[in-house]
């Protein structure tokens, strides 16, 4: 049977500061889209409000941009599932095995509180299907509550960018909040490499989590595994 998996990226384009723009970190979308796309899986791209996911201009440059991002850039039927993501209520959560969130910095606004994404979200887990999220797409679990009115990961093992590497790319000040402080203050069991920057992917049951954007290959990776 395919196995289908549902990507979440973000719609916002700026921090607070309207001149400061952000968006998607395009290649831990294109890391893993590549490595489903090879074993077969189908795919689709979703957003809280659907249409445009604006890009970081960080990531479009070297040395962060790769080749598997910059494939992406030159490819104009890609572009155009990033022009026109679909929106939550056009999504059946039976339909998908497995939801993957995105970051960027942008999803620190649009995911936490998006209705959309924790019923999705929800459901997707409480069939047996897999959750998982590289960078700052954990803030898309950050709110979501099962059924029984628990916190997704209260209690989990989990991952997501740091507060140390917020630090030294120079931007914590410009944060909305600290993440990894909101994960722990909901009672999840976060972890993080002992270097930052560098490839960290933490596996709890059916939750899957990368650190940092060096993270999205081994992330999708376990995501695979347990697939």
């Amino acid at each position: 049977m395919t196995r289908r998996i549902l990507h979440v990226v973000s719609n916002v384009g700026h921090f607070d500061d309207p001149s400061h723009p952000t968006g998607l970190w395009l290649s831990e979308l294109t890391h893993a889209y590549d490595l489903f796309e090879a074993k077969g899986f189908e795919q689709r791209i979703m957003s809280p409000r659907g249409g445009v996911s604006p890009l970081e201009p960080r990531a479009l440059k070297w040395p962060l941009l790769d080749a598997s991002a910059k494939a992406w850039l030159e490819n104009r039927n890609r572009m155009a599932l990033l022009a026109d993501t679909a929106r939550p209520e056009d999504i059946d959560p039976a339909d998908f095995d497995a939801i993957y969130f995105t970051g960027g910095h942008a999803v620190m606004w649009d995911f936490p509180d998006s209705a959309g994404l924790q019923r999705i979200t929800r459901a997707i887990f409480e069939r047996g299907g897999v959750v998982s999220a590289v960078c700052h797409g954990y803030c898309g679990l950050l709110n979501t509550k099962l059924s029984d009115g628990s916190l997704l990961v209260s209690g989990r093992r989990i991952t997501g960018f740091s507060w140390r590497e917020e630090i030294l790319a120079g931007v914590a000040r410009d944060m909305p909040y600290n993440a990894e402080l909101e994960m722990k203050l909901r009672g999840a069991r976060y972890e993080k490499a002992l270097l930052p920057f560098v490839p960290k992917a933490v596996v709890d049951g059916r939750l899957v989590t990368g650190q940092n954007p060096a993270s999205a290959k081994v992330t999708a990776t376990r995501v695979i595994e347990l697939l």
